[in-house]
C-alpha cells in the first residue's frame, strides 16, 4: 500500500501550488517513488525560499530520481543540483508551461487535433481554441511550439508496468487479462475499481510518469518548466 491517500496527495499537490514552503513537512519521511516528480517541483521552490530541512530531501529526491530513472527523471535530477549548487546549468529555456495540463495534451485523444505551447505565457492551445487566432495575428514564429502527441503507447506501458509492482497474485491475473486486445484501458480501469487502495496508487503513478514525460519531452525541443508555473494553478 501506498505511503499516500487521497488527503495526503491533496496535501501534496496544495503545497506544491501555494509554493509556501509547507511541501517540507508534508514530504518528510515519505519520499516516495510515487511522488518524485510532483515532490522535486515543489522542494525546487522550498529551496529558493531556503525554507529549513529542503536542503536534505532535495539531495535525497535527487538521488531517488536518478535510481528510478523514469523518463524525465534525470532532467528533474539535474535541476535540484543545480537548486543545490552542484553541476552545471542546463542550457535550458525556461517556459512557464504546466506539466500536468501539457502531458493531458501529449497523450490525450488526437481529436483534439494539434496543440502548442504559448512561449510567452505557457497556456496550451488547440487549433479549435481561441489561441489560433492570437497565433494568426502574432509574426514571431520563436512564439509558438507545437506539441507532440505520444498516443496511447505510452499509457499502456503504465499500467504494463503498474502491474508488476502488485504482489497479490490474483489481483496481477486479473489485470493481466484486463490489458489483452481492444478495450484494454477500459477493462483495467474496470478491474482495478474493485480494489481502491490499488486504484489510487496507480493513479498516482501515472500522474508523476505523465509529468516526468511531458518534462523530458520539453527538454527534448530546449526548454523546462519554470518555478512560476507551479504556483499558478
Amino acid at each position: 500500500m501506498s505511503d499516500w491517500d487521497r488527503e495526503s496527495i491533496a496535501a501534496l499537490r496544495s503545497a506544491v501550488y501555494r509554493g509556501d514552503g509547507s511541501l517540507v513537512e508534508v514530504v518528510r519521511g515519505r519520499l516516495t517513488d510515487d511522488v518524485l516528480q510532483l515532490a522535486g517541483d515543489g522542494l525546487l521552490g522550498a529551496i529558493a525560499q531556503r525554507v529549513p530541512g529542503a536542503v536534505d530531501l532535495a539531495a535525497q529526491c535527487a538521488t531517488a530520481l536518478r535510481v528510478r530513472c523514469w523518463d524525465g527523471d534525470e532532467e528533474l535530477a539535474k535541476e535540484l543540483d543545480v537548486a543545490l549548487g552542484e553541476g552545471a546549468v542546463p542550457l535550458l529555456r525556461t517556459v512557464p508551461v504546466d506539466l500536468e495540463m501539457l502531458s493531458s495534451f501529449m497523450e490525450g485523444d488526437p481529436l483534439w487535433g494539434p496543440a502548442r505551447i504559448d512561449l510567452k505565457t505557457g497556456e496550451v492551445w488547440t487549433d479549435q481554441e481561441d489561441g489560433s487566432e492570437e497565433q494568426d495575428e502574432d509574426d514571431d514564429d520563436d512564439r509558438w511550439l507545437c506539441v507532440e502527441h505520444l498516443g496511447s503507447s505510452v499509457g499502456y506501458g503504465d499500467m504494463e508496468l503498474f502491474i508488476t509492482t502488485v504482489t497479490d497474485p490474483t489481483k496481477v491475473d486479473l489485470l493481466s487479462v484486463a490489458i489483452i486486445g481492444r478495450g484494454a484501458f477500459r477493462r483495467f480501469k474496470d478491474v482495478l475499481a474493485r480494489w481502491p487502495d490499488e486504484r489510487e496508487r496507480f493513479h498516482l503513478m501515472s500522474a508523476d510518469r505523465q509529468r516526468g514525460r511531458g518534462r523530458q519531452w520539453l527538454a527534448g525541443q530546449g526548454f523546462r518548466p519554470s518555478a512560476t508555473a507551479m504556483t499558478q494553478h
